[in-house]
């Protein structure tokens, strides 16, 4: 991320920062406007119809409405169908719920703490986190309505209307993204990679050309920085696309955005580009040209070798150099996606619901402890003070901040209380002061629902940082004004929310930051270790002669190394609203994690294509002496990735040589010999791919042994 966006102390004026921050964080980018507008129908649409037809929990209609639309009809079908499936399931289990605890406040009592437990173990093993969340959501909204005092057939009749709320808003914003898709859509991820690198294209070749950067390009550079890349990983996670596509594409992303953000780091630098460096910039800029066309192409561009022995003489211009290699050499590979791993339909028969250790890691177990302890606190206060209208906010809101680390937690606890203050206080409460009076028609209502939903669509489609607090604005402001099917004029609404998130997050604060925290940081590192040492069990794939055993092994592997990946960049951020004597060390680990993370996905990416060669896949065969010499060469640098990870975890000292010479012996006169056989095409791939790999590894391995930090 840019230095602008990251290092917020740095300046002097918080409230200059925090305005240029919205600034970069509201301005439009490519497929906004459209996404914001689809969302906005479809949540408008959603509460016209539940008004019209007097569908109780409107707020649920129009909520899942805002959050189902994705960048694609599919996705978006997918996502009602699990959101959809989620609520379904919560309600079944409700009922039987409340025909179990029928008349026995202690049962129910007990059936209460068993289904929190359920739920923020659910989230915490659950794969697809939003359904686990809205199986969570709908949950805690009928907790409260089992304790009341209403009949149980009004009871049973409650919670059913939840899940038609729901449907109501997921079948709306099905046929909403249907309508829109009848259009056309552009391709929202190889658009996206296309503007961040044009982006960088220009900025490099003001600087070799000599030009003094303009204020547009300026801006541009520090926008799509700003924007990161969490959109876009978002897209290739939710596409239906084979495994090593996925991986492809998220390599692709990554290094797309460590190039973006040097490069909104080398426009603030200050540092002007000496004129002995202009022709490698120049290089750099007929590179990245020539890899936008092939991506835009699917083609493989032209071979990029670093040309200078000596290194640049601005600080970054080598950091950029690297980057911009790491871009080549991901976007070269691409031609062969579909060479290795299972078809579409059998990749998708691989995809499991929990997580691999769901049963074994008791991690999960601690979380859903101390998850379930901070609602059940939540369940006797409102409770004791009989202050239903604190419920259903207060225990939803332990839900939606859940999270693994303290730092993450606190983010989404601030990003909730801020947005169901500015949705609820101010545009909830403030429309009831002085909108509603002057208010008599639906049509009226319609246009001021619109506007509030496009503020929070907005929010919604801004960066990972803020993205939650979009939600969460809609969120305060429908359950004021969907909850009667007539103008709310009672203030209380809102105060009961803002009171409710406020219980949350005090006993969130008590058991996740006091009962087993774990915080962002120490869980980062742990992270960075985990994806190293799995990449060293990958390079040493197959170690068994055993191939179905072997491949399987190595799909897991590649699995859980995928998982890490995502992890880690998500506890890099939660590290930021983490405070405390480490939290400088941290920020600066955090830095040097964000900087190798697109180098070990290349690197990962370069791994998976390897190993075709280890298992002989028909097209990449070796003789068998380039065979027995690559087996040396993946037990060679699956020590150096083992060392690594030495080095962070401090089992091996912090200085001294990397064990080097992982080339060593291989047998160049057999390729020689070789140039008229069969093999000679795979061979020169292989050759190429190898010396990758090592200088790859060698790279990252000196960086991790200088680095001070570790």
């Amino acid at each position: 991320m840019a230095a602008l966006a990251q290092n917020p102390s740095h300046s002097q004026n918080w409230l200059a920062w925090f305005q240029e921050f919205l600034k970069h964080e509201l301005s439009p980018y490519d497929g906004r406007a459209e996404l914001v507008t689809r969302m906005v129908v479809a949540s408008t649409l959603a509460m016209i119809v539940c008004m019209t037809f007097k569908i109780p929990n409107a707020f649920y209609a129009g909520i899942y409405a805002l959050t189902m639309s994705r960048e694609s009809f599919q996705a978006t079908a997918r996502s009602a169908a699990s959101l959809g499936s989620a609520a379904i399931l919560s309600t079944a289990w409700v009922i039987v719920g409340a025909m179990a605890t029928l008349d026995s406040p202690m049962l129910r009592f007990l059936w209460v703490v068993g289904t929190l437990f359920l739920a923020f173990y659910a989230v915490s093993v659950i794969k697809n986190y939003p359904a686990a969340v809205a199986f969570g959501f709908a949950t805690t909204f009928s907790i409260p309505v089992l304790g009341s005092s209403i009949p149980v057939e009004a009871r049973i009749e409650s919670s059913l209307w939840v899940v038609g709320a729901i449907l109501t808003g997921g079948v709306i914003t099905l046929l909403t993204e249907a309508a829109f898709a009848l259009r056309g859509r552009a391709d929202i991820l190889t658009e996206g990679i296309d503007h961040r690198l044009a982006a960088v294209e220009e900025l490099l070749s003001c600087y070799a050309d000599g030009r003094e950067v303009s204020a547009a390009t300026r801006s541009e550079i520090e926008l799509v920085a700003t924007v990161g890349t969490s959109r876009l990983r978002r897209v290739v996670q939710r596409a239906s696309y084979t495994r090593e596509r996925k991986e492809r594409l998220g390599a692709l992303v990554a290094v797309t955005g460590m190039l973006v953000d040097l490069g909104a780091n080398l426009a603030d630098f200050g540092i002007p580009v000496a004129a002995v460096d202009r022709p490698r910039v120049r290089a750099l800029v007929e590179q990245v040209a020539a890899n936008r066309n092939a991506i835009a192409n699917q083609s493989i561009p032209h071979t990029f070798q670093l040309q200078w022995d000596e290194p640049p003489h601005h600080p970054l211009l080598g950091q950029i150099e690297k980057a911009v290699l790491l871009l080549h050499q991901v976007v070269a590979g691409n031609q062969s996606l579909t060479a290795f791993g299972p078809g579409p339909s059998e990749d998708r028969e691989r995809v499991t619901l929990l997580a691999a250790d769901a049963f074994s890691n008791t991690d999960h177990v601690k979380f859903a402890i101390r998850g379930c302890l901070a609602a059940c606190l939540c369940y006797m206060a409102y409770n004791a003070l009989f202050w239903p209208g604190i419920a259903v906010t207060s225990m939803a809101t332990c839900i939606l901040t859940a999270l693994s680390t303290v730092g993450a937690s606190h983010q989404k606890q601030f990003l909730r209380f801020a947005g169901v203050f500015v949705g609820g206080v101010l545009l909830g409460m403030g429309s009831q002061l002085f909108i509603l009076p002057s208010i008599n028609s639906i049509g009226a209502f319609t246009v001021l629902y619109a506007a509030v939903t496009f503020i929070a669509a907005w929010f919604a489609t801004a960066s990972a940082r803020i993205s939650f607090l979009g939600i969460q604005i809609a969120y305060g402001f429908y359950v004021i004004h969907l909850q009667t099917f007539k103008f709310d004029t009672s203030l209380a609404n809102a105060r009961d929310r803002i009171v409710g998130v406020l219980l949350a997050l005090a006993m969130m604060w008590l058991t996740f930051d006091l009962l087993w925290s774990a915080p962002a940081g120490v869980a980062m590192k742990k992270a960075l270790i985990s994806i190293i040492r799995l990449l060293a069990q990958l390079a040493r794939e197959p170690a068994s002669e055993d191939t179905a055993a072997a491949v399987g092994r190595i799909f897991a592997l590649r699995e859980r190394i995928n998982d890490q990946l995502d992890n880690g960049r998500s506890l890099a951020d939660g590290v930021l609203f983490e405070f405390g004597p480490s939290r400088q060390h941290d920020l600066a680990l955090r830095q040097c994690v964000r900087a190798w993370q697109p180098q070990l996905r290349t690197l990962f990416l370069m791994r998976v294509s390897s190993l075709k060669y280890r298992l002989q896949i028909p097209g990449f065969e070796l003789p068998e002496a380039m065979l027995q010499w690559q087996k040396g060469f993946d037990e060679r640098s699956a020590e150096i990735l083992d060392d690594m990870a030495d080095r962070i975890e401090g089992k091996a000292a912090k200085v001294g040589p990397i064990r080097g010479g992982s080339l060593d012996g291989m047998p160049e006169s057999a390729s020689a010999q070789l140039t008229h056989q069969p093999f000679a095409a795979q061979i020169n791939s292989f050759v190429t791919l190898v010396r990758g790999i090592d200088g790859l590894t060698s790279s990252v391995a000196a960086e991790i042994a200088s680095d001070s930090v570790l």
